[in-house]
């Protein structure tokens, strides 16, 4: 602003109406006015020295300070945005030094772990005290002093391939290499940030592939900092730690593929993964754009074992970790998945029954869990259906019997109750039974059985009956000689009929997908078929396992598709590709016979099958 007031820097000023003469570039400050114009109509006739007026002057202070004060308001927003960065950056470097604090912690405290363990071992071994100086518990006051936490050189080769090395020698001598099991690798690298969809599957040695351990031990070890696994839920979630697989089934992406993107967004793990430490050649690469790349992966975990035959069918509640079992050794056995003891000779944990029901005088078939909890209805070889209240998950096995526990008996069928199935929307019953009929039931009437069909046996003999997922009007039946059919519950009329094909033969199961019109069946010939509601037809047909397909289950979500096989197998199912992607060995066989039946929690990461060998199993 040193300018003089006249100068050329003032054409900025305003707009002039005449331009000045050629050998002045003085600008005139008036705005307008008559001098300014009359000087511009003489200026080739004689020019004058130029005359400031003190208008002028003041306009120019004017323009030029009001230049000045938006000029100061743009430093200041670009400041005010320099420090809230300087400021988010140092959150970020203050995170990280605790994680890295948070680490050195753990390390110090497995090193002192690992000396005792040695000296223990030495001892029990030759008799000796081994000599590795004294052994102090590790200190963390000086954690909290940045000047005396051990920095390692991010780019130190030398110091990570030591680390690593020691690692891996720790992790052998304590025997823990026997227990590695691979498939969970996937998961690390998950729970490390790197499912992303920044990254793509290209990436080689550089970058954020590199900075994965290439070995399963140090992959291990990873996944024991149980910090990595974000627990909102309370129940559970130790065992979910202990397992290495820290999903919560909170909505639709996290019931399957876990909380990754929580996780990255608690730890800024991220923004690790930019350290350049190349690994020994490891070449990890992704396919993002695969969903399956990172699903979940259903390990065993709890096995129930108290009943004296086999299993028939399980149920879960639909909010807590509790379910019912049903079997042919006429009682029905609730269990509470918190009350655990250890088993003998593996990873998993016995759950021992907290409750079991008796009233049938003969087999129990088929089960239907209450969208409240509060009941569950048994079917059995003695024709009845007992409807139960359940106890509470607390309760004392050890207390007296209470008679309320069984709500009421329905009488109305005259052979074996097959299988149940129970909508919460009108709070009605289905059952289907080998004397041909299904019934509908309201358990608020005095008189429950409300409608009968198939009383000429039209249709053959039912062997499984769903409510439809979409429209709670219907319902869907399925029959020994292959047919399945759609009935109308306001009109007792057939609505569909998917007609058994030649080659169709007995159907032991089928469940109504809980969004979309469709229906899918379970064939004794090793077939899953798939049938569009509307038109009745095939959509997919698929031989799915090596013997009789015996049971179906679709998830909360209607993403996977759970079945089960008397080839001992349980196997899971991406409805949107029909390609199976786990395959679990659950049961043993007996007579030929394997697995009953399969069950997915409604709101919790568990699945449960049930099995001739009068077990059943929980996997999360």
């Amino acid at each position: 602003m040193d300018e003089h007031p006249g100068g050329g820097g003032v054409g900025m000023a305003a707009p002039r109406p005449q331009q000045q003469p050629q050998g002045n570039n003085n600008a005139n400050p008036q705005i307008g006015g008559g001098g300014g114009s009359g000087m511009g109509q003489q200026h080739d006739e004689m020019p004058r020295p130029q005359q400031y007026t003190i208008p002028g002057i003041l306009h120019y202070i004017q323009h030029e300070w009001a230049r000045f004060e938006m000029e100061r308001a743009h430093w200041e927003v670009e400041r005010a945005e320099l420090q809230a960065r300087i400021a988010f950056l140092q959150g970020e470097r203050k995170g990280q030094e605790n994680l890295k604090n948070d680490l050195v912690r753990r390390i110090k405290m497995l090193e002192y772990a690992l000396k005792q363990e040695r000296a223990k071992y030495h001892k029990l071994k030759y008799g000796t005290e081994l000599n590795q100086g004294e052994v102090k518990m590790p200190s963390f006051e000086s954690d909290t002093k940045d000047t005396e936490v051990p920095a390692v050189p991010q780019n130190s080769q030398l110091t990570w391939k030591q680390g690593r090395q020691l690692l891996r020698q720790y992790l052998q001598e304590v025997g823990y290499t026997d227990t590695i099991l691979d498939v969970r690798s996937q998961r690390v690298r998950s729970l490390l940030g790197l499912s992303g969809s920044e990254q793509n599957g290209s990436v080689g040695n550089e970058g954020l592939a590199s900075d994965l351990p290439d070995d399963p031990d140090t992959e291990e070890a990873l996944k024991e900092f149980d910090f990595l696994v974000n627990s909102e839920d309370g129940e559970g979630a130790g065992e979910a730690r202990s397992s290495g697989d820290g999903t919560e089934w909170g909505g639709g992406k996290s019931f399957i593929m876990g909380s990754d993107d929580v996780l990255e967004s608690v730890l800024g793990l991220g923004d690790l993964a930019d350290l350049t430490v190349s690994n020994d050649d490891a070449d990890y690469s992704y396919d993002v754009t695969n969903k399956d790349t990172f699903r979940k992966t259903w390990n065993p975990k709890y096995t129930l074992r108290s009943h004296f035959d086999g299993v028939r069918a399980l149920a879960f509640h639909p909010v807590e970790p509790v379910l019912v079992t049903v079997s042919e050794d006429n009682t029905l056995k609730l269990w509470n998945l918190q009350k655990t003891v250890p088993a003998k000779k593996s990873a998993s944990f016995d759950v021992e029954p907290i409750y079991t029901f008796r009233a049938h005088v003969g087999p129990v078939l088929s089960l239907a869990m209450t969208s409240s909890g509060q009941q569950c209805y048994s079917g059995g070889i003695d024709h009845t259906i007992q409807c139960w209240n359940i106890p509470s998950s607390n309760v004392d096995p050890y207390d007296t019997y209470d008679p309320s526990v069984l709500a009421g008996t329905w009488l109305g069928h005259t052979d074996a109750v097959w299988g149940l199935a129970y909508s919460g929307i009108k709070n009605r019953l289905l059952s289907c039974s080998a004397d041909g009929t299904v019934k509908l039931w309201n358990p608020q009437e005095k008189n429950p059985c409300i409608s009968t069909y198939n009383a000429e046996k039209e249709h053959g003999i039912p062997t499984a009956v769903d409510f439809n997922g979409c429209d709670p009007a219907h319902m869907v039946a399925s029959f020994n000689t292959g047919n399945a059919v759609i009935y109308d519950l306001e009109t007792s009329q057939t609505a569909v009929v998917f007609a058994a094909l030649p080659a169709a033969n007995h159907i032991n199961k089928v469940v109504s997908h809980p969004t979309l019109p469709v229906t899918i069946t379970a064939h004794e010939d090793r077939n899953i078929k798939f049938f569009d509601n509307k038109s009745g037809k095939v959509i997919h047909a698929m031989v799915a396992h090596l013997d009789a397909v015996t049971s179906l289950a679709v998830d909360p979500n209607g993403i996977y598709l759970m079945s089960g096989s008397h080839d001992c197998s349980i196997r899971l199912w991406n409805l949107d590709s029909k390609t199976c992607v786990q395959e679990i060995t659950a049961h043993r066989k007996k007579s030929d016979e394997s697995i009953y039946d399969v069950a997915f929690h409604p709101s919790k990461a568990y699945i449960a099958s049930a099995g001739a060998d009068a077990l059943a199993k929980v996997f999360v």
